[in-house]
């Protein structure tokens, strides 16, 4: 769905008559600052990330011998 310079026409005329032209600029400001307070947290977010992951030490494997009691019992 390709947005084109008709819906962008019919958009920007619907937000003049919602929110009048003296709100139109305190909102995008409002709007812009949202965004890039949205990107610093995923930033910071990121970083924290990749510091814990690389604070702890990856899982050791175990391995266990074999018993006889893990062995099943045959019949006959």
């Amino acid at each position: 769905m390709d947005i084109g310079p008709q819906e962008l026409l019919i958009l920007a005329i619907v937000l003049l008559v919602v929110f009048g032209g003296s709100q139109i600029p305190k909102l995008a400001k409002n709007l812009g600052s949202a965004q890039a307070e949205f990107k610093k947290g995923l930033a910071e977010a990121s970083a924290a990330s990749k510091q814990a992951t690389a604070a702890t030490p990856a899982a050791a494997t175990t391995t266990t011998a074999a018993t006889d009691a893990d062995q099943p019992t045959t019949t006959s």
